[in-house]
């Protein structure tokens, strides 16, 4: 099996985060692989890895860092790829991450969700795949009904909440 998007993260420490994109991605049986590299401490084979990810098969990237940030932007700058960021709440609750990883320059952009946004990032990613994969598409349209279908049973169970003054 062949990975067709790539987790990034800066350490194993945002591994809790990130969990929830790969469910995801497990879920809708789409091949990902997970890897820990860093802009900082594996500059080298951060840039090997972008500049590498599509020859491999990879069609987008979903890249998380905390504090600083950069290595979503370091990704964008070495793919031709999508990258999608996801800002993980390390310090400053997370507004330095999203600030660093939003704000690019012109020409290389990094699709970027809120802080601890992995399961976002995550259908990002399968909503890009659908576009050439109609397969992945029909799942999708499914998860998209079974997150209305929680909805329309969360009004039911809202029904038999009971206090003195509610009106429905």
């Amino acid at each position: 099996m062949t990975p067709i998007v790539s987790i990034i993260m800066g350490s194993t420490s945002d591994l809790p985060v990130m969990e929830k994109a790969a469910q995801l991605l497990n879920d809708l049986h789409v091949p990902f692989e997970m890897n820990a590299l860093s802009a900082h401490r594996t500059p080298e084979a951060v840039e090997e890895f972008a500049k590498n990810a599509h020859l491999r098969g990879i069609k987008v990237i979903i890249a998380a860092a905390g504090m600083a940030a950069h290595l979503p932007g370091v990704i964008a700058a070495s793919t031709p790829l999508p990258v999608i960021g996801v800002p993980i709440k390390s310090s400053l609750d997370g507004m330095d991450a999203l600030l660093a990883i939003v704000q690019m320059p012109p020409g290389i952009p990094v699709a970027t969700v809120g802080i601890n946004g992995a399961l976002n990032a995550a259908i990002l990613a399968v909503q890009m795949l659908s576009l050439e994969n109609k397969e992945l598409e029909t799942k999708f349209i499914a998860y998209k009904e079974g997150l209305k279908r929680k909805i329309v049973k969360a009004n039911e169970e809202l029904k038999e909440v009971k206090f003195e003054f509610k009106t429905n």
